[in-house]
């Protein structure tokens, strides 16, 4: 047990036990009284609270989807911000980025389910990658304006983040990017194939 008293394997753990913390899910049922998991697309993630919410107040839908992508966001920079200051390798802090998505991809707290992980990913990618995540966000802003579609729109900004970094960064290795690029893609498998049904739902 004395890889516990490592500091990397510390800050590993910590980065998964709080990247599963899954705020959409308790924010509304505090707030709205409702299970997100249990209605709309079942996801813990900003939209689908924003959906089920919306169904009974609009207003507090809005509020709550703003603070629950926030704090999915900032939730894995939180882990990264007090690595870097301790000096801790760059590897070692991509392995925090990598392991604050999967923990809320696949959360300890939910039986190892979870979210979509885009908040968490973009706020890990605007930590690590900055130039390349606000080129994703503005990928992201236009499409989500004009298809209203969410995850067809974070896709694709995400996979501009990812060809971006290989023409920004191409001296950097790109695993890690890469990695959480298919993590982000997996778990929105569901959504792919409605959007080739066309039965995926619009975010009005």
């Amino acid at each position: 047990m004395d890889f516990l008293f490592n500091t990397n394997i510390q800050f590993f753990i910590v980065a998964y036990l709080v990247g599963g913390i899954p705020f959409g899910l308790l924010l509304a049922k505090k707030f709205a009284g409702v299970d997100v998991k249990a209605s709309g697309s079942g996801s813990i993630g900003a939209t689908n609270v924003l959906r089920v919410v919306k169904e009974t107040d609009p207003v507090l839908a809005k509020k709550l989807g703003i603070a629950t992508l926030a704090l999915d966001a900032i939730k894995g920079v939180v882990v990264l911000t007090v690595a870097y200051f301790l000096g801790l390798s760059e590897a070692t802090l991509w392995a925090i980025a990598v392991l604050a998505v999967i923990g809320h991809c696949f959360s300890p707290y939910l039986n190892f389910e979870g979210g979509k992980g885009i908040a968490t990913g973009m706020g890990v990618m605007m930590f690590m990658l900055p130039v390349e995540t606000l080129i994703a966000l503005v990928v992201w802003g236009v499409l989500a304006k004009t298809l209203k579609i969410s995850s067809v729109s974070s896709l694709t900004g995400v996979a501009a983040l990812l060809i971006s970094s290989f023409f920004i960064h191409p001296e950097m290795a790109h695993a890690p990017v890469v990695f959480i690029v298919f993590i982000l893609y997996y778990k929105h498998i569901p959504n792919i194939i409605r959007v080739f049904k066309g039965e995926e739902a619009r975010v009005i």
